[in-house]
């Protein structure tokens, strides 16, 4: 059976609608949870699929949070080696880190639901099932990266350049939350309740609106860019 691993930086903040394609072509799901497992101790290499999920907590904070340092180290590992990885949000920004680039506050806060847009080649890749015309995202985050040596922008913001990219065949990076669901989203909107009424112009009222305007197409379209990838890592 092929494997997956999900990083897991907090527990309301996991695969989401991601889940399901993963299970649905055969791969076996285990969750690592940041802050408990030895990420040194795991072998980089041995499962088909890394995903490394989001998290209120940031790349430059390997101070306080020192298992940072490991997962980096593991990233690293895995990125040289060319093996499948995925970023969303937090991941992203380790990925990008992990690649050399620098990890930074954006000028503003990105937290609330708006479009990408894509590049020509996040049109040519699996990214083209969050085309803006079709659904907007859900950003959450406050930091953002420089682009990475040998890395092909996927897509942009106003206020964050790169919001995707490429690396390689097989490692694809995402500051937004593709992987969000309706249900799930509730947790979140308990989780980060301090953020959100500290951020001007957000409320969990207006989160929730916008959740249940756009989260049933974007769990559609999440799904589809999941597979859609997914199934070129076979190729």
């Amino acid at each position: 059976m092929k494997t997956a691993l999900a990083i897991r930086h907090v527990p309301f903040e996991d695969l989401g609608s991601f889940a399901g394609p993963l299970q649905n072509l055969g791969y076996r799901v285990d969750y690592l949870e940041a802050g408990l497992t030895d990420f040194g101790a795991i072998d980089p290499l041995r499962t088909d699929v890394l995903i490394v999920l989001g998290g209120p907590i940031g790349v430059n904070d390997q101070a306080e949070y020192p298992f940072l340092r490991d997962e980096l180290h593991l990233l690293e590992q895995r990125l040289d080696a060319h093996r499948p990885t995925l970023g969303i949000c937090l991941g992203s920004q380790l990925m990008a880190h992990a690649l050399g680039a620098a990890v930074y506050p954006a000028s503003q806060k990105e937290l609330g639901w708006e479009p990408i847009q894509l590049s020509e080649a996040g049109r040519g890749s699996a990214l083209r099932h969050l085309d803006s015309s079709l659904t907007p995202v859900l950003h959450w985050h406050g930091d953002t990266f420089d682009l990475p040596d040998g890395a092909q922008r996927l897509a942009s913001t106003a206020i964050c350049p790169n919001q995707a990219f490429s690396w390689g065949a097989a490692a694809l990076a995402l500051q937004f939350h593709p992987e969000a669901t309706r249900l799930g989203l509730e947790r979140w909107f308990i989780g980060h309740t301090l953020e959100i009424h500290t951020t001007p112009g957000v409320s969990v009222s207006t989160l929730r609106a916008d959740t249940a305007c756009y989260g049933k197409t974007l769990e559609v379209q999440g799904v589809r860019l999941m597979d859609e990838w997914l199934r070129s890592l076979a190729q």
